[in-house]
């Protein structure tokens, strides 16, 4: 079975490897306080999880994501890695990350800034504008009226595809925004953030989205 490598096991992570292992999957999540802090968590995911370190999770997972403050991006694993899709869910917090001007001027995006760290890696961006309880609450069936749907992007079109496969694994339709530098359209502030929107909806809150805010 394919296994996922969770970095960062917070809100989004735990949920995301929550409804994983409900999968199928196997998750090898990290935090980085180290394994032995997520006894409980592991627990509660039962004999598909274990805990381990970054870099061991970075090269145990088939693909991985990627759930850090964005301030600690530089922190990720890059050689274990290397040649993965890789699912960014990180967003810009100044207030918790400190400025970064590149992202404040509009010139760089927050998931490009995780692909220029892992140059060897195939970044997509997954799972940042939803709020982490509804990745296991809000999912339905394919072809549910009105089934939520949420964005991807990335400068390779198998990490976007993987994305979108999982994305309806969790009962979710999606929407390709296209290459990560425009991914911007989804981040923090913008129409589409945070919000239960449709395919439709989502599409339409993207186009509007503004440069900067």
């Amino acid at each position: 079975m394919t296994t996922i490598g969770i970095i960062g096991a917070g809100h989004i992570g735990s949920q995301v490897a929550r409804k994983a292992v409900e999968l199928g999957y196997d998750v090898v999540i990290s935090n980085s306080r180290g394994p032995e802090t997520l006894t409980e968590l592991v627990k509660e995911l039962g004999p598909k999880a274990r805990a381990a370190s970054p870099a061991e999770a970075a090269a145990a997972g088939d693909f991985a994501v990627v759930t850090v403050p964005l301030k600690n991006y530089r922190d990720i694993p890059v050689e274990p890695l290397a040649g993965k899709i890789v699912i960014d869910t990180n967003n810009y917090y100044w207030e918790r990350d400190g400025r970064i001007p590149a992202l404040d001027n509009g010139e760089a995006t927050t998931s490009g800034l995780l692909q220029e760290h892992l140059p060897e890696s195939k970044v997509a961006k997954g799972f940042n504008h939803i709020m982490a309880k509804e990745i296991t609450a809000d999912g339905t069936p394919a072809g549910t009226p009105n089934r939520r749907a949420l964005a991807t992007a990335s400068d390779y079109p198998e990490a976007a595809e993987l994305v979108t496969r999982l994305y309806d694994e969790f009962g979710f339709d999606s929407v390709n925004i296209g290459l990560l530098s425009e991914s911007w359209r989804v981040e923090r502030d913008r129409p589409a953030y945070v919000i239960r929107q449709t395919e439709a909806e989502l599409k339409e809150n993207l186009s509007v989205a503004p440069r900067t805010i």
